[in-house]
């Protein structure tokens, strides 16, 4: 299933990238360095939109007429703490501790940016651990090394076969792309920018 306009997915990330491809979409892949920090007033759910609309406005300069950019931003929670990407191993390990036997919510922000048209969204997602034990959390950080993920995990990865034992909301979502309300909002951006398009 493709569009007329053009997609780029501006993410390095693999999972991004694995479901992109999943929904039929031919994309192309643009990457530059975007400074994420955000304000430190902004509510849990408004940190993912802030993010992924900053990372898109970074792009602006660069989308040609026919060009829709994505960008992305996953953020966990555990309570009032914000979990991003672990900076080492040890904090990596302070994060599984923390969410271990826990539930916290993952929050990912999405972004659509054409030239003249913009859509900004999240999906949120209940995600319930079960308690994990200190050589568990070792091992799976020294075996998968998540340091790239918010939480310090995947979802896709062997702690999420073992230790979430339920989910509320979308699986996808854990993994980086809420595919089922970033596939409406390409429509709906697509009939917006062709409105008289048959394509989708």
């Amino acid at each position: 299933m493709n569009f007329s306009s053009k997609l780029v997915l501006a993410s390095n990330s693999p999972r991004r990238q694995e479901l992109l491809a999943k929904l039929g979409l031919n994309f192309t892949i643009r990457v530059k360095e975007v400074d994420e920090s955000f304000p430190a007033n902004l509510h849990r759910h408004e940190i993912a939109e802030y993010l992924a609309s900053k990372k898109a406005e970074a792009y602006r300069e660069d989308l040609a007429e026919k060009e829709i950019l994505l960008t992305a931003d996953t953020i966990v929670c555990l309570e009032d703490q914000v979990l991003n990407k672990p900076a080492d191993f040890a904090e990596a390990r302070t994060m599984l501790q923390s969410l271990s036997g826990k539930a916290h919510e993952v929050i990912t922000g999405v972004c659509l940016l054409a030239q003249q048209h913009k859509i900004i969204l999240h999906d949120v997602t209940w995600v319930y651990f079960k308690s994990l034990s200190e050589e568990e959390i070792n091992w799976y950080l020294e075996t998968y090394q998540p340091f790239d993920k918010a939480g310090a995990y995947g979802a896709q990865d062997w702690i999420g076969m073992v230790a979430i034992h339920r989910l509320e909301g979308s699986f996808y979502n854990v993994m980086g792309l809420p595919v089922h309300k970033v596939y409406e909002a390409l429509q709906t951006l697509e009939s917006q920018i062709h409105p008289d398009s048959t394509n989708y």
